[in-house]
């Protein structure tokens, strides 16, 4: 050791002691500098992490930065270009005297400002005819029947505590709670949209798996198409999403979902149908692959879940989705979609009550006294669940067949429709009730600007660049109409290309083509920072 140390201080003697200081510190700063560079390589991969460091060296140069602001504000200016002229005179304070029952012509008025949507968008309302009649009648007497209820006091409100009850073991039932497969436990609750039922899945499958597994870095993986809730969820529970590209028939890739599961992968998704191109995911080999891993699954089932049973049994190609398939953990089905149930209402289910459990909230430490919550929400309207319950009630298996075959109808119509139009494709081979279709010979989303002139409010999707159609029960009776609209919007669109005045084609298009997504995404906080 006398040696050594000998040789190593003659050794050290020939450089300067400030040196010798700094080496050590500075290997530290490179050794940090790259474990921070593989981090976000690993996290993102080489092309957007090395994309990303040339576009934020450019913005460094002076002037680039305010200009880049200015843009991005004349594109969020287009975006509220419809709305910011309507928000003069927005009432911003109390009125010094209350207006009574003189409120509702009030809001009778405010309500024919609104744009006419029966038969004319994507999605958005499910229940047919007009709000005056028919079901929608009924299921609004039955929530304002119920508008002052809330499940918190179960035991002063036990209507409401029973309807969520049904709702949810008829739900069930209707998506493999009966099977034996299922292992006979399947138990849930109501939510107030399918972003809660999402979350709630994401955050009961994270802590499940913390006790199971000791995971305390938890990653869960998802395809491109899966709902954006995901991406909420990660963020607000601090997981680690792994988005992976579908495969070329737009469902997900199960080999690239297999590479990518590690020790701390807590979940993995699938959707049944996708909301972008309304395909089916693999559930069947997603379902072995989580189990095999002994990892939990959720089945996106918000827009199929009231559907998708009924479709099978009327005989339609449906492969299998629910909890008859081995390694499901969770299902999340929103009522308020093709349930025909008021706006609000969804439903998380699981397999079994030792993953439900994860999900609620208990307080004992609380000088309010004991607190235990189910959701997110602590309160919450038994008006919604009542309609829930009324809507599924009123209905029956018959109903909602008679509904399916209908939609199903119009929906295979619309894609015949489509492929008649030689300038337009549809994305994929769609399963339900929703068609998404893109061009390779004129632009689609001046295509969706010409028909938003004329009325109809379809989804614009990137990945590829298209626009798709959710049918409900609404186009039942316009479909023609629709396909005629599509038809000369398209030779339009042909014969004079190029955008129209006030379109957002242009915006679209520069979304999906630019290649830094942190500006595309801090336009839309900026567009959303704006509106209210």
């Amino acid at each position: 050791m006398d040696q050594f140390r000998a040789s190593a201080n003659s050794f050290l003697s020939q450089f300067e002691p400030l040196t010798l200081l700094l080496s050590p510190l500075l290997s530290l700063l490179i050794a940090w500098i790259l474990h921070s560079f593989f981090h976000v390589v690993r996290d993102k991969g080489l092309k957007p992490t090395l994309l990303g460091f040339f576009i934020n060296s450019i913005k460094l140069v002076p002037g680039v930065k305010s200009y880049i602001a200015a843009e991005k504000q004349k594109v969020v200016n287009q975006l509220q270009s419809s709305s910011i002229s309507k928000r003069d005179g927005w009432r911003t304070e109390l009125p010094r005297a209350g207006l009574g029952v003189g409120v509702l012509d009030n809001m009778k008025d405010e309500k024919r400002k609104d744009v006419s949507w029966q038969g004319k968008c994507s999605g958005t309302v499910y229940i047919a005819g007009s709000e005056a009649e028919g079901h929608f009648s009924l299921i609004n007497e039955a929530c304002s029947m119920f508008a002052h209820t809330n499940p918190l006091h179960m035991d002063v409100f036990q209507s409401v505590v029973r309807f969520e009850s049904e709702v949810v073991s008829m739900t069930a039932a209707l998506l493999g709670g009966k099977e034996k497969t299922s292992g006979g436990q399947v138990c849930g609750n109501m939510t107030s949209g399918g972003t809660e039922s999402i979350l709630l899945a994401v955050k009961s499958s994270r802590d499940f798996m913390k006790a199971k597994k000791g995971i305390t870095r938890p990653e869960m993986i998802i395809p491109e198409s899966a709902h954006s809730a995901y991406d909420k969820a990660a963020q607000y529970f601090n997981i680690k999403l792994w988005r992976i590209p579908v495969n070329k028939e737009f469902i997900a890739d199960v080999g690239a979902i297999r590479r990518r599961i590690n020790r701390n992968t807590i979940l993995i998704i699938g959707s049944a149908p996708g909301f972008p191109h309304g395909i089916i995911d693999p559930i069947e080999e997603l379902g072995e692959l989580a189990f095999s891993s002994e990892i939990c699954f959720h089945v996106d089932l918000c827009l199929g879940g009231f559907v998708l049973p009924f479709a099978r049994k009327l005989g339609y190609p449906i492969p299998p989705f629910d909890f008859s398939v081995k390694g499901v953990t969770s299902i999340s089905a929103d009522v308020h979609k093709y349930g025909l149930a008021p706006k609000g209402t969804s439903i998380v289910l699981y397999r079994n009550h030792d993953i439900r459990k994860n999900q609620f909230v208990a307080v004992t430490e609380w000088s309010g006294g004991l607190y235990v919550s189910p959701t997110i929400a602590g309160s919450r309207p038994g008006g919604l669940i009542a309609g829930a319950w009324a809507a599924m009630m009123s209905l029956g298996s018959e109903g909602y067949s008679e509904n399916t075959r209908e939609i199903m109808e119009v929906s295979k119509r619309i894609q015949k429709g489509i492929k008649d139009i030689s300038e337009l494709f549809i994305v994929g081979r769609p399963d339900m009730t929703i068609v998404a279709f893109g061009s390779n010979v004129i632009d689609i989303f001046e295509v969706n600007d010409i028909l938003s002139s004329k009325g109809w409010h379809l989804n614009a999707l990137q990945r590829p660049n298209s626009i798709h159609i959710c049918v409900t029960l609404q186009h039942v009776p316009v479909v023609e109409d629709f396909l005629k609209d599509l038809r000369d919007a398209v030779q339009t669109v042909k014969q004079n290309p190029g955008p129209i005045s006030g379109g957002l084609a242009p915006i679209y298009g520069a979304a999906g083509k630019m290649p830094d997504r942190v500006m595309v995404q801090e336009l839309l906080v900026d567009f959303m920072d704006a509106s209210c």
